[in-house]
């Protein structure tokens, strides 16, 4: 289960998504995110389905790669789909039965929405580099700069944490296994014992976890880092006809789906 985690991993590439300037591609997920959250109907979900089918194949990043980062949230993604069943009104599906067939495409619906939006969502990690990643949330956020805000620290921390989350992934495997060879059960009993033997886990875990933060601040004193004032950038970020072409065609996406849910509100 930990290892079906992929959140935060890089697969490096040299296709057209790998290509983009980071802060298109943060730009084109919140167009994608806020496109996402109009789809109303099936044929907005297929169009969205579509979009993020090109886009995987795009930048090759295999299905079965995109889709194991769901397995951690299957039990989210059930539990949606359940209360949606039962909380929504309209037709009963038998007379006398409390599940509709609303509750049904509701519910079909909600599911669709976390799953592409977890899919949509890691496309951005998977073809970026945490050091693009961070130079590129930087520069978009440089206008807070003027009300006080530590944006390069910002950027720097989140980057480091969806950096880390591999291979805190990759601890929390090898402390389990080595849990496991002296005995551990982690499989059996009920949810309660289950939480209660992955006590032992947490310790060593938060160990490892504060030793690595250390070795990074060591590092990174050692180098002479100072945060971002007077800081030079090894590759310089600039927008090319390749940026300007994929926003425009998204955009148009985006207005596909807002007008399909303004006509279906209209009628």
């Amino acid at each position: 289960m930990l290892k079906d985690i992929t959140l935060g991993q890089y697969f490096p590439g040299d296709t057209v998504a790998h290509r983009l300037d980071p802060r298109t591609k943060l730009l084109l997920v919140i167009i994608y995110i806020v496109g996402l959250f109009n789809a109303v109907g099936w044929a907005s979900y297929a169009f969205v389905i579509l979009i993020t089918a090109l886009s995987m194949a795009v930048s090759k990043i295999k299905p079965k790669s995109a889709l194991k980062g769901l397995k951690p949230l299957i039990i989210i993604i059930i539990l949606t789909a359940v209360l949606n069943i039962f909380y929504t009104g309209g037709t009963p599906i038998i007379e006398g039965w409390i599940i509709t067939w609303e509750g049904i495409a509701r519910a079909v619906m909600m599911s669709l929405r976390i799953i592409l939006l977890i899919v949509g969502t890691f496309m951005l990690t998977y073809t970026t580099s945490p050091i693009a990643l961070t130079d590129g949330l930087e520069i978009m956020l440089n206008p807070l700069k003027k009300i006080k805000i530590p944006v390069h620290e910002m950027s720097m921390m989140m980057s480091m944490a969806l950096r880390f989350i591999p291979t805190l992934i990759e601890e929390t495997d090898k402390i389990m296994s080595a849990q496991k060879a002296r005995g551990a059960d982690f499989d059996s009993g009920n949810l309660f014992q289950r939480a209660k033997a992955l006590l032992p886990i947490l310790v060593p875990l938060f160990v490892s976890a504060f030793r690595r933060a250390d070795e990074l601040a060591v590092a990174m004193e050692s180098r002479c880092y100072h945060g971002g004032e007077g800081r030079t950038r090894l590759k310089v970020l600039k927008f090319g006809a390749l940026d300007v072409k994929c926003a425009v065609v998204l955009t148009l996406c985006l207005a596909v789906i807002l007008s399909t849910r303004w006509l279906m509100a209209g009628i």
